[in-house]
């Protein structure tokens, strides 16, 4: 399934679906099915007008984003949070050590802000290899060095570093919180990911509080056309389409007891 669902993703984000479009469409061409190449190539524009040019992706990640709200104010007290990994870019740390993050950096961020003002919670990283090469470390592993760096000690840490899918991220915590005690924790993760996250959650019978952070979008998108920056509008489609292929994928799978989770 982690494999099936890698290769999947290289074929199904919108700009490999513009590709292909384009590729198949030339290639009927050629063959004298010319309607048919016409055909697909119009339809790998519209892909990459939309996907480009368009701020589609934003309205469709902000949806995701407003599901579950954050809780007004923090639990008190605190006793334990749950940071899904995702966030560090871990080729770059096996190799060079250190801390590098990418854009979902806030998961980390947040939960140090709230691992300074609660100085009794533990917080469980989970988070293994991601890659299908499996030759990295994983975001459990990176982040004791990530937290030692603003003096929380290492003995707050659980790290749960066997996991590559937001599924196994649930699956191999649920074991990991029991025993270790830990229960009614924060569930740290970004916000377009709570959805998903919370229907494991659930469906594993794990009670937790939803926490988003790592907001990509404003909350105040709407559908229309924008010339400016197509590099993040490609970026934020991409997102919001991973997002909701793996909401449909687990959904059918029986991995999440509702196609879109919500409190």
């Amino acid at each position: 399934m982690f494999v099936l669902s890698k290769l999947v993703w290289i074929v199904a984000q919108p700009l490999s679906l513009a590709f292909l479009g384009i590729f198949l469409g030339l290639v009927a061409i050629v063959v004298g099915w010319r309607r048919l190449g016409l055909f697909l190539n119009v339809v790998a524009a519209a892909v990459l007008f939309v996907t480009l040019y368009t701020t589609a992706g934003s309205v469709v990640l902000q949806t995701l984003e407003a599901r579950f709200p954050r809780p007004v104010a923090e639990p008190q007290p605190l006793s334990c949070m749950i940071v899904l990994g995702g966030a560090f870019e871990t080729e770059v740390t096996t190799t060079r050590g250190g801390i590098e993050f990418n854009q979902a950096a806030d998961r980390f961020v947040e939960a140090l802000r709230l691992a300074l003002r609660h100085p009794e919670a533990r917080i469980l990283v989970s988070g293994g290899d991601g890659s299908l090469s499996g030759a990295f470390e994983g975001d459990a592993s990176a982040s004791e060095r990530f937290f030692a760096a603003f003096g929380v000690p290492s003995d707050r840490l659980v790290r749960e570093t066997t996991s590559r899918t937001t599924f196994e991220n649930v699956e191999n915590s649920k074991s990991v919180l029991a025993g270790n005690g830990l229960e009614n924790c924060l569930l740290v993760t970004s916000a377009f990911h709570m959805p998903r996250s919370m229907g494991l959650m659930r469906k594993a019978g794990i009670a937790v509080t939803p926490w988003p952070t790592d907001y990509r979008t404003s909350g105040q998108a709407s559908l229309g056309i924008d010339l400016t920056q197509p590099t993040v509008n490609a970026q934020q489609s991409s997102t919001a389409m991973r997002e909701w292929l793996g909401l449909v994928g687990y959904y059918l799978a029986g991995r999440i007891g509702e196609l879109y989770p919500a409190p």
